[in-house]
């Protein structure tokens, strides 16, 4: 409708280019160059519904290159590193080769423009140039769609009204054959709905005669029409089923017999029997041949086959249930005229059995059913077909006949030609060539409500039942002839009857079918009859009934049935009596319930029939029959007393009679009123304008007809049965008013009325509709085109340019639209309520005739002379009295109404609403709600622009108080700013809203509901979109295109600016993930998201505790329920962009100048948040496509992860010229929020596959797209991401040229580069870094000096930001990236003098970025060292200096750091091998703090990343350590640490950080100690990160020793609110102590020993490895394996698994070999007095034990006696938990248990077991059984009583042992105490169940304790002499 269709021309096709710089891929994308915006309105269904925002004419889409799309073409997959090479001393030799040579690389292209300008200004204008190239115009065209639940002011066009059809399938007959062929078959069809027991179709007849056939009835056909020998039917169904069946009736010639007798020859023989039964054929043939030339008019029942409907559907769309096909599209209802998708009923539109995937096919029915005479009428039919759909016992039960029929079924195509209505009228003309045409079948659907659109007027006449069985005749063979008569003489006997197969259209008469022998027959024939228009008395069914014997026809006379009685046609059942004579002349005259004759049975019924009709005429209901008489009586055609039904009327009663018929309409049937509601409306509007004059009184209804149609109005609305549209529109009221609706016609004569009104026709009510729908959807028109104020009604003109001729004769003085405003004003009670309840109807009704009137005047007429002055008072009151009730339905009226009335009444009318509404009681949601939704609708207006611009021009000076005078609004003038104050114009001002009202109107709406703290979400939501969707509507029109009159609109909005910036807290800047935005992510990095995230991370080298001062969204941690959401934020701030885009660039530049400081560091934080809202985010959606199997999927992980072969296979499949831009890990900052710029998303790969980390939610969110849609999308979405940011980037030009007249300049500077370095850290294009690096360069020229003085830590983050892109796979980046840094060089040795500074900060930026080594690609790294060398030997005015020579010694630091790199990355499969190595780094840089800093943060955020908290926490101990260190040398603060020494009690390892001191370092030399870290906010934030890491690892008590130091700083800076923090976390810590206590899993460790020459120097060292809790043993033994064997290949490595001692002379020197044990931490004993606690024995661990078993015979088990055991205690180095989670063994000792020492040691774990399951706070039962089943239990009784039988049967003979035996009777003496106790307790912890189980345990505890007795009781004399004699023994 609005695109116009034409063919593209191939040439005028866009190729656009992808991919890196090494290669170009070409895309072709066709764009359409013909787009046609036709109106303002239809912009919103077009641009904003039906996302056409992807082929938007003036979108010049051009590929952007992302460093997401590109990975280096030189990356290989990472293979197992090699021990030895990288051990070993000499790899250090071989990687500082020739490879890493910087001289020997070629650099890069350089920059042209790097040093070329002078002069700032041409530098700012070379870059304002270069950014306005090949820019995209409109910005929304790039924008996706918003939701389309809040576009109310769409009003959807009605479907033009036609015929109903419901799903039309077409059903062709292609053969029909028996077994045998010797007569014709005649056939029949037809659609019949089991569960309904209803015949949903009429017959369809047909028959496929051979030439053979045809002569045996030649005598009895004569002629034959074309539309007779249709073959095929289209049957429509409006409610399939899976109970619909289409039957399939075939009739023979009458023949002499029984059915079961001629169908016997069918059953029996065959044609393939020639010899057989070639005699009995030809007797056969012979015998039908006769019959036919006698009979052959009359049929008898042969046989019959059914399909269900529903059954072919499932098998012909099984393959296509989940896919849409194209090509059936068309074939359905259209979507308009469905119910919406969120009603109830929608569930019944989407049906299972629906019949829109309905495919063609072929249907072969094999058999048919012989037909039983008993058994013909439709009810036996449906009990048949229900025996069969229930069981198919009863179809082998059933006479069946060898046959097939073929059927073809498809869905028939709307214009299927040549085809024939039901009627038999072409749909359209038929051709010459057209032997066979296709019938359409009417459908008989139940309660379709849909008004007559074409003329129908059909009569079905149904013969049922005929009972002759009390009458002695001989009649049995019996037939009914039926005829249509116009009256008695046979001659007046009507060619009206439909006629059948192969003869004439229309027949006279037509016979019944015959039954043989039955005198009671049934009869399924179905009579169609072609009723006349006009029906008379004299109309009537003939009925004759024959006996037809095999030898001549004997008349039995019969009966009629007047058509019309009352004037009504007659319908329904009817059971007639039969005349025995011949009927009288006049017969029709009488009724036949009135014997003229004589009647059999003495006028008893014996004649049972049914009549049907299907009429656009005749109306089925009493009460709509009864209103259109007596409407027909007021014409004056009629003589009085007039007749309704049985009651005659007279004039003086017929007003009474009239009033109570319309009383009674509302009180029709639903079906027939909807039938004839055109025409009950029409009738209605009649009678509410003109005043009718009966019997000489003028009778005036308009009251009571107003009433009638609001009834039916609510009647309509209130069932559930029909339609709605969109607005809630009924929708056969919505199609009335659009095609039907004409004034009420006065062409005829009204109650002797003598004036007459000129009206439009039902052609002309048509037009008048679309011509009204064009006038709402114009678009707005261009502000500044002038046109004479005569032209202001032109829109009326326009729309009513056809309108048709008008009578000379007056005007009635009382117009429709008055007399309707009039009703409404005056009604009362129900009928008030229900008309405001559905005034929209009122509302349009109004207009529509408002319209008309207006068309129908002579000449031009004023708008405020068009309607009267009592017309707009009731206007006004309609308004005022019902505003909030009819909120949408007003808004539109008045939306109409400023097409037709005048615009300063219309605007008034507005300004009333919003008086009245501010005065409702209503909550201030639902207040702004409705008002939003009143003012979207206005603001749609063709002239909404028009109206908001008129007063920008101060020359007409200030606006009237109220809303304008209608106006011209076409006299706009340009703008002009000069004597405004230009910060009011960003201010939404009284004098704005006075100016522009309507606009005022909205932005203040928009301003309220910003500013609703609670239950404002869903109408801040809405306020954005109304305006978002208008300056969408701006942006798109095709009059908007100029750049000044975009900048006038922009200007019309710049208070929306002023919202947006108050509002900034509001604002949510990313997806929210997992239940939080990612401002709230405490694992956040500063530096790889935005700069304004408040997050502590663990950034390395960077930020973690955010000392950068940046203040935007500062309050955001603190957001409740006002804050917006992620997709409302971007539409808001996209309004933003578009308005900064477009307006006046020198205004905005005064605006910025002028603004305070405060305000201008908020507009700052907004364009940081733009910068993060737009930021290109859908690589990962695209990713999906490829993920449709495991195997794509596992492919693409790899190539996600840096591997290359799984791309290179991926792209080679599917032939990825297009696709060739590979996805690096560089968009990973934006998708995972993850510390620091590490991309590892390994730990995360649970996300990568979300779909919720799209960056929005498209309109058509659909999972199914294919690539073509998804490269489009990906496509747009770059482009949008480019043009967002580059206007960003415009303002913040703006805003830095107005520098140096700010006397805040140096914290103007500081808030741009903010960020700028914000936009460097999201993933951005190529086209955008381009010109982010030109204004960061022309920043650096200009203001170098603040920069690298003032904003020393914002320059190390740029530092880091272009040092990060110097590794960049695209070649562009790389370039402008090394020119940056090269002037960030030149800049601070030349200007600031302080190249000491930049040289610290890039090295510790690069030893940042190769600490992640994941992102950082060294190849391209070195080759833009070498380009920097380039410049730096290449710029002739400074090799003079010693510039180039510090450049080269920088860049040669730089490659060295890269050298740790390469080995660092190849160990990132090795976690304890990575952090040796990272751990050496910065042991290496010990001299060095600043870098040491660096990469103790680097190996906490791997530690972090592993989930390894407590070393995370402890690299941060010891960063803490070492900032603790310089600040005791630079300043003494009792309140600050005393060096490291204060650390002890958190970690004894913290020690070596003291190594650095004031002999090593000065704290005062330039550049060292430069980092944010080394202050006391610096220590403070170290040392929270460390507490918030012990808290992750359930060290709670190392929490407190942590924040011992932080609170002293805390309360000398009297920082109460943190202290208050702070206090809070360790009562959270306390509490998790009291709650978790001994349930807290530590660490598990395991020695690990490395034996062989393959492992270097780890040959015969042992480590301590510490693991998570839980760990086992298989678990480390596998990984190590799998590891190493990795390394070494297959067969080298091997486990030793036990725990001896290895002796290395057995081992194979060339194998690898590894063993590992478990240990336990081991304590002294006075260790364990000191260590009570679990966190005390699991903290600051340096001794471990492990035990291995031995006997002397070299086995390691034996008997108790000989059972040895060896105790190892290995010694670490340092203390678990250190910064790394292996340490090597420093120390081992080792000590031997004798057996009974061994037996000790066993008896003393067990009762210590017992003991403290006994003694148990709470007690466990169940733990409690366990251990005294193992003690006492009758199983284990040998396990404690045997080692007592061993050791303490007898007493050692040698005293050595005395001790030992004697220490060991002591344990079972506690052992067997303990068992006491544990049984005493389990007796009060067991159940009433449990009671023979408890006296068990004591038997055998009381029999243990028996055994033990002798043992126990005997004591070793010597070990009990007294040492000194007693003294009496001395006396």
């Amino acid at each position: 409708m609005l695109v116009k269709s034409e063919k593209i021309d191939p040439s005028k096709t866009l190729v656009f280019h992808k991919g890196s710089s090494s290669e170009l891929h070409t895309m072709k994308i066709l764009v359409p160059f013909q787009y046609r915006h036709c109106c303002f309105e239809v912009q919103f269904l077009h641009a904003i519904l039906c996302g056409s925002w992807l082929m938007h004419s003036n979108i010049n889409l051009v590929a952007q290159s992302f460093n997401s799309y590109t990975q280096p073409v030189s990356c290989t997959q990472i293979k197992s590193p090699s021990l030895a090479a990288l051990c070993d001393d000499s790899s250090q030799t071989a990687l500082s080769s020739s490879d890493f040579d910087l001289r020997g690389l070629q650099p890069d292209p350089r920059v042209d423009s790097l040093l070329r300008f002078s002069n700032h200004e041409d530098l700012d204008r070379f870059n304002q140039e270069a950014r306005q190239s090949s820019r995209h115009p409109e910005l929304f065209a790039l924008y996706p769609p918003v939701d389309e639940e809040d576009c109310v002011e769409i009003r959807p066009k009605p479907d033009c009204p036609r015929e109903h059809f419901g799903t039309r399938i077409l059903i062709r007959c292609q053969a029909i054959k028996f077994e045998i062929d010797i007569e014709p078959i005649f056939a029949t069809m037809a659609l019949y709905d089991l569960k309904e027991r209803k015949k949903i179709s009429e017959n369809f007849h047909f028959d496929l005669h051979t030439e053979m056939h045809k002569g045996f009835l030649r005598a009895h056909t004569g002629r034959v029409d074309t539309s007779s020998l249709a073959r095929a039917g289209i049957f429509s169904i409006t409610n399939p089923s899976p109970d619909i069946y289409l039957v399939i009736k075939l009739e023979k010639v009458l023949q002499q017999g029984e059915i079961s007798e001629c169908v016997e020859p069918y059953m029996s023989m065959k044609e393939s029997d020639t010899a057989k039964n070639r005699d009995k054929l030809e007797k056969l043939r012979g015998q039908a041949d006769g019959f036919c030339q006698r009979l052959g008019r009359y049929r008898m029942p042969f046989a019959w086959a059914t399909i269900n409907i529903m059954s072919v559907t499932s098998m012909t769309a099984t393959l296509d249930r989940d896919t849409v096909d194209s090509d059936s599209k068309g074939n359905v209802e259209k979507r308009g005229q469905l119910p919406r998708r969120n009603s109830e009923r929608f569930s019944t539109v989407e049906d299972p059995c629906s019949l829109s995937g309905f495919k063609p096919a072929s249907v072969v029915i094999s058999q048919f059913f012989k037909q039983e005479g008993d058994r013909l009428g439709d009810e036996d039919m449906f009990k048949v077909l229900a025996d069969l759909k229930r069981s198919s016992t009863l179809q082998r039960r059933m006479r069946t006949i060898s046959g097939t029929i073929k059927l073809d079924l498809t869905l028939a195509p709307e214009h299927c030609l040549p085809c024939l209505s039901p009627e038999l009228i072409p749909t359209k003309p038929l051709s010459e060539k057209t032997v066979r045409p296709v019938k359409e079948v009417l459908e008989f659907p139940s309660e379709v409500y849909i008004p007559h659109n074409i003329y129908r007027n059909l009569l079905y006449v149904y013969p049922q039942r005929l009972n002759f069985s009390n009458r002695l005749t001989s009649a049995r063979n019996i037939t009914i002839k039926v005829q249509f008569m116009s009256g008695e003489d046979p001659s007046f006997v009507l060619p009206v009857i439909f006629g059948k197969s192969t003869g004439p259209e229309f027949v006279e008469e037509v016979y019944t079918p015959i039954t043989y022998h039955n005198k009671s027959p049934d009869f399924y024939e179905e009579v169609k009859i072609k009723l006349p228009a006009r029906l008379t008395e004299r109309h009537h069914l003939l009925f004759t009934f024959y006996h037809i014997s095999c030898q001549q026809k004997q008349s039995l006379t019969g009966n009629w049935l007047p058509i019309v009685h009352n004037d009504r046609l007659q319908t329904g059942q009817y059971c007639l009596p039969i005349a025995l004579e011949r009927l009288p002349v006049n017969y029709s005259l009488h009724s036949p319930e009135v014997p003229p004759v004589k009647w059999m049975e003495s006028h008893k019924g014996v004649f049972n029939l049914e009549l049907q009709a299907v009429s656009s005429v005749h109306i089925q209901d009493n009460h709509l029959e009864r209103f259109f008489i007596l409407c027909h009586a007021l014409e004056g055609k009629v003589s009085f007393p007039i007749r309704v039904r049985e009651e005659k009327i007279p004039e003086n009663k017929l007003e009474h009679e009239l009033k109570l018929s319309i009383i009674s309409l509302s009180s029709s049937r639903l079906e027939p009123l909807v039938m004839f509601l055109h025409q009950v409306l029409d009738k209605l509007f009649r009678l509410i304008v003109q005043p009718i004059l009966i019997a000489g009184q003028t009778a005036n209804l308009a009251q009571i007809a107003f009433e009638s149609v609001v009834s039916i109005v609510n009647s309509l609305h209130n069932s559930q049965e029909l339609e709605k549209d969109l607005q809630g529109r009924n929708a056969l009221l919505a199609k009335y008013l659009y095609y039907v609706f004409r004034l009420p016609d006065s062409q005829r004569d009204i109650g002797n009325t003598s004036k007459k009104k000129a009206t439009l026709g039902r052609s002309s009510a048509t037009a008048m509709g679309n011509m009204l729908l064009q006038s709402r959807v114009r678009s707005s028109s261009n502000p500044d085109i002038p046109t004479p104020p005569t032209q202001e009604d032109n829109e009326v003109t326009h729309i009513f340019s056809g309108k048709p001729e008008c009578s000379d004769e007056e005007f009635f003085p009382q117009q429709f639209h008055e007399e309707l405003a009039l009703q409404m004003v005056v009604s009362t009670g129900v009928c008030r309520e229900n008309a405001y309840k559905y005034a929209w109807f009122f509302f349009e009704l109004l207009v529509k005739s408002m319209a008309q009137h207006v068309s129908q005047m002579e000449k031009a007429i004023p708008r405020r002379s068009r309607f009267s002055d009592r017309f707009k008072d009731d206007i006004t009151t309609i308004e005022l009295d019902q505003a909030e009730k009819v909120n949408i339905s007003l808004a539109f009226f008045l939306y109409d109404l400023m097409s037709l009335m005048d615009r300063g009444f219309v605007f008034q009318l507005i300004k009333n609403y919003c008086n009245q509404m501010s005065a409702k009681s209503v909550s201030m949601v639902t207040l702004i709600s409705m008002r939003l939704d009143f003012l979207r609708v206005l603001c749609s207006h063709e002239h909404y622009l028009n109206l908001s611009l008129f007063f920008s021009s101060p020359s007409l000076g200030s606006a009237p108080a109220s809303p304008s005078p209608s106006i011209s609004s076409q006299n706009s003038s340009s703008c002009s700013f000069q004597d405004q104050k230009i910060s009011c114009m960003f201010d939404l001002t009284p004098e704005f809203k006075q100016q522009h009202y309507m606009t005022g109107l909205l932005l203040t709406e928009l301003s309220a509901a910003l500013d609703m703290e609670s239950e404002g979400g869903k109408v801040q939501r809405k306020a954005i979109n109304a305006t978002y969707c208008l300056l969408s509507a701006h942006d798109l029109d095709p009059c908007c295109v100029q750049p000044e009159v975009r900048a006038k609109i922009a200007a019309l909005y710049l208070p929306l600016v002023g919202i947006i910036i108050d509002s900034i807290n509001y604002l949510v800047f990313t997806e929210p993930r997992g239940g939080k935005g990612k401002a709230n992510n405490p694992e956040e990095d500063i530096d790889s998201v935005n700069p304004i995230n408040q997050s502590v991370a663990m950034a390395i080298a960077g930020n973690p505790f955010n000392t950068l001062t940046r203040n935007a969204l500062a309050s955001m941690t603190s957001m409740g329920s006002s804050t917006l959401s992620a997709e409302t934020s971007r539409n808001l701030l996209v309004c933003f962009l578009w308005i900064m885009k477009n307006a006046d660039q020198g205004l905005i530049q005064k605006w910025t100048l002028d603004m305070p400081f405060s305000q201008l560091n908020r507009l700052l934080e907004l364009l940081t948040i733009c910068v993060s809202c737009f930021e290109y985010r859908v690589t990962i959606q695209r990713e999906l496509w490829y993920s449709k199997s495991q195997q794509a999927k596992a492919r693409l992980e790899e190539a996600l992860l840096g591997g290359m072969g799984a791309r290179g296979e991926m792209m080679k499949r599917v032939g990825g010229e297009s696709l060739k831009r590979c996805f690096s890990l560089r968009c990973i900052p934006c998708l995972f929020p993850f510390t620091g710029t590490d991309r590892t998303i390994g730990q995360r790969e649970n996300l990568r596959w979300r779909k919720d980390l799209t960056q929005w939610r498209q309109t058509n969110d659909r999972q199914d797209k294919s690539k073509t849609e998804l490269d489009q999308e990906a496509l747009i979405s770059g482009n949008l991401a480019t043009e967002a940011n580059l206007i960003v980037l415009d303002l913040l030009e703006i805003i830095v040229q107005a520098v140096p007249l700010n006397e805040c300049k140096d914290s103007v500077v500081g808030g741009v580069l903010r960020v700028l370095l914000h936009s460097l850290t999201c993933n951005q294009s190529t086209t955008f870094l381009s010109h982010c690096f030109s204004t960061l360069r022309s920043l650096i020229v200009k203001f170098g000096d603040l920069l690298f003085e003032e904003e020393a830590e914002q320059c190390s983050d740029l530092c880091k930001k272009v040092l990060q892109l110097c590794s960049s796979c695209v070649d562009n980046n790389r370039s402008q990236a090394c020119a940056t840094l090269y002037l960030i060089m030149r800049y601070s040795y030349s200007t600031a003098s302080n190249f000491s500074r930049v040289k610290m900060q890039v090295t510790l930026s690069l030893s940042s970025l190769v600490g992640k080594s994941s992102d950082v690609h060294e190849e391209y790294l070195r080759r833009s060292f070498r380009t920097i060398l380039a410049y730096a030997e290449e710029d002739t005015d400074m090799q003079g200096t010693q510039l180039p020579s510090q450049v080269d010694e920088l860049l040669r630091n730089l490659n060295n750091i890269l050298l740790d790199t390469v080995k660092m990355r190849e160990f990132q499969k090795d976690p304890e091998m990575l952090m040796d190595l990272m751990y050496r780094i910065a042991k290496g840089y010990q001299t060095s703090p600043d870098l040491r800093l660096t990469w103790l943060q680097n190996m906490a955020e791997k530690h972090n990343g592993r989930k390894c908290y407590a070393e995370s926490a402890m690299c941060l101990v010891h960063s803490a350590a070492l900032v603790a260190e310089y600040l005791s040398m630079l300043e003494d603060h009792k309140y600050l640490p005393v060096g490291s020494v204060t650390f002890q009690n958190i970690s004894s390892n913290v020690l070596e950080e003291s190594a650095v001191s004031d002999d090593i370092l000065s704290p005062d030399e330039d550049g060292v100690f430069s980092g944010r870290y080394f202050t006391e906010n610096g220590l403070v934030g170290l040392l929270e990160q460390a507490a918030e890491l012990l808290s992750n690892g359930g060290l709670y008590e190392a929490v407190n020793e942590v924040h011992k130091i932080i609170i002293p700083i805390l309360e000398a800076r009297r920082d109460f609110r943190r202290l208050a923090s702070t206090h809070d976390k360790l009562k959270k810590a306390f509490e998790n102590i009291l709650q978790k206590g001994q349930k807290r899993m530590f660490g598990t460790y395991f020695r690990v020993g490395f034996y062989g020459s393959k492992f270097g120097d780890l040959d015969e060292r042992e480590f301590i490895y510490k693991e998570p809790g839980i760990t086992h043993l298989p678990e480390i033994s596998h990984r190590l394996e799998s590891f190493y064997s990795e390394c070494f290949g297959d067969g080298i490595l091997e486990m030793i698994k036990d725990s001896a001692p290895v002796d290395k002379n057995k081992l194979d020197t060339n194998k690898a070999y590894i063993q590992i044990t478990f240990v336990e931490p081991y304590f002294d004993d006075y260790e364990l007095k000191d260590r009570l606690t679990i966190f005390e024995k699991n903290f600051n661990l340096r001794r471990f034990m492990y035990t291995t078993p031995f006997t002397k015979s070299g086995k390691p088990r034996g008997e108790l006696q000989e059972q040895y055991k060896r105790k190892t205690i290995l010694t670490t180095m340092h203390s678990f938990p250190y910064v790394k989670t292996r340490i090597n063994v420093i120390q081992k000792e080792e000590f031997d248990l004798t057996p009974i020492e061994v037996a000790i040691e066993d008896m003393q774990k067990k009762t210590r077991e017992l003991a403290l399951a006994t003694h148990r706070e709470q007690p466990d039962a169940k733990m409690l059984q366990m251990v005294l089943q193992g003690s006492v239990g009758a199983t284990v009784n040998q396990g404690p009583l045997e080692v007592a039988q061993v050791f303490l049967n007898e007493i050692p003979t040698d005293p050595k042992l005395f001790r030992h035996h004697n220490k060991l009777r002591l344990c079972f003496k506690e052992f067997i105490l303990r068992c006491g106790e544990a049984v005493e307790k389990n007796k009060s912890l067991i159940t009433s169940d449990q009671k023979e189980y408890q006296q068990e345990l004591k038997r055998n505890y009381n029999k243990l304790k028996e055994n033990l007795r002798p043992m126990l009781e005997r004591k070793i004399p010597e070990l009990y002499k007294p040492i000194i004699k007693p003294r009496f023994e001395n006396r």
